[in-house]
């Protein structure tokens, strides 16, 4: 152990305090991240279904415009929001 933090941890026994609540924080902004990476991820497969079935209420005039053909169209709705 280097100097610096042996008199930090002999100075936090002293007083009575303990290196626990940083350790909270640490897991609680560590778990706060994951959720919402896993929020941006579920919006991300929410946003790609709703653009999925947007493409099969379409009219063939509508896929004509943006270059996809109604089987295309159809192919691509019909696959699994995870895919």
């Amino acid at each position: 152990m280097n100097t610096i933090v042996t008199i930090r941890d002999s100075s936090a026994a002293l007083s009575g305090q303990s290196t626990r609540p940083s350790v909270q924080r640490g897991f609680v902004s560590r778990l706060v991240r994951v959720l919402r990476s896993l929020a941006r991820w579920i919006d991300n497969l929410l946003e790609r279904r709703r653009s999925r079935l947007a493409l099969l209420e379409m009219t063939d005039d509508q896929l004509k415009d943006i270059g996809v053909s109604r089987c295309d169209a159809h192919r691509e709705g019909i696959r699994p929001f995870w895919d």
